[in-house]
């Protein structure tokens, strides 16, 4: 048995096809799914503080579980919500999962243009939710093989960046950082060790600002990466910008059923205008309950006097002309 830190990555097998699209989900409705699954973990980490390789742990634990496991069998938001739980564990950032829950809740409601109402902890949805998480992290784990061991590109990006004397642009640092991130929502973090992901990240970076790298000897050779591979994940980040998003995307087993049957938008629309309708009951309820204003004041801000004060001091001011 050969035990190793490195990243373990995908066999051609796996590529070809993965558990979803063996039990007929269509390559564009997964990777729309990942995609978004890993916006989620992404906009929640932020929400939440999390550092950021915490974050990018938890969406390449979400990529590699859907590589053994079927999006038919486990739920994009519950692999959501357990991955981000689980890395924030690994990661030492621990998060309760309440606020995990509603964070994720808030973003999906802003994402689908719902009311942006927080979930009642004592519904039964809320409780739904709640096992989710539970039975995710489980699962995570379970499945692969209790080995969560991840190493990110950041550091070595950075350190590519200080021996190729490319600090001091204005543009390339940031953008190959971003790329590294966006990077996240694709399999290539299963396809690639870190190295070939940084020397991607800084090719496409420095291609897109017209800043010339060395070509003799090939740049990426000092930091032991294929030139071919390089260029792979170079690709797959342009890819992922020129791709089309579409307007939702299933979480549940249910809202993937209307998703292959082509209903979903109409659901999410419906349930945005019951929404809305009861918000505007409640809203109109509560102005008919509202309590009665408060007194008015007077130009000095004082209170104004009551009849009845106004009485007694008259009669003060009259005994005391008698005195």
């Amino acid at each position: 048995m050969r035990l190793s830190l490195r990243n373990p990555l995908l066999t051609p097998e796996q590529i070809a096809a993965s558990p979803s699209q063996r039990r007929g989900l269509s390559a564009q409705l997964e990777a729309d799914m990942r995609a978004y699954g890993c916006h989620l973990v992404q906009a929640a980490g932020t929400v939440l503080r999390v550092p950021q390789p915490v974050t990018a742990s938890a969406q390449v634990l979400l990529q590699r579980f859907y590589y053994v496991a079927a999006l038919q069998d486990f739920p994009l938001r519950a692999t959501v919500l357990g991955a981000l739980f689980l890395a924030c564990k690994v990661g030492e950032s621990p998060q309760t999962i309440r606020s995990i829950i509603n964070v994720v809740d808030i973003i999906v409601k802003r994402d689908r243009g719902l009311p942006e109402v927080v979930a009642d902890g004592y519904d039964t949805e809320y409780y739904a939710m709640k096992n989710d998480v539970v039975i995710a992290e489980l699962q995570l784990l379970r499945r692969l093989g209790f080995n969560v061991q991840i190493e990110l590109p950041y550091g070595l990006l950075v350190n590519y960046l200080r021996s190729l004397d490319l600090t001091d642009q204005p543009r390339v640092p940031q953008l190959a950082w971003n790329y590294v991130n966006d990077l996240l929502r694709t399999p290539v973090y299963l396809c690639f060790q870190p190295e070939t992901i940084a020397c991607g990240a800084i090719y496409l970076a420095a291609h897109e600002c017209g800043v010339p790298l060395p070509a003799d000897p090939p740049w990426w050779v000092l930091f032991d990466a294929n030139g071919e591979d390089v260029a792979m994940v170079a690709k797959a980040a342009r890819a992922l910008y020129l791709r089309k998003h579409p307007r939702a995307v299933p979480l549940t087993d249910a809202e993937l059923q209307m998703a292959l049957a082509g209903t979903l938008d109409r659901h999410i629309e419906a349930t945005r205008a019951d929404m809305q309708r009861r918000a505007q009951e409640e809203a109109a309820s509560a102005a008919e309950e509202a309590p009665l204003p408060p007194p008015k004041r007077g130009p000095s801000g004082a209170r104004s006097p009551s009849p009845d004060r106004s009485r007694s001091r008259s009669r003060r001011r009259s005994a005391s002309r008698y005195r």
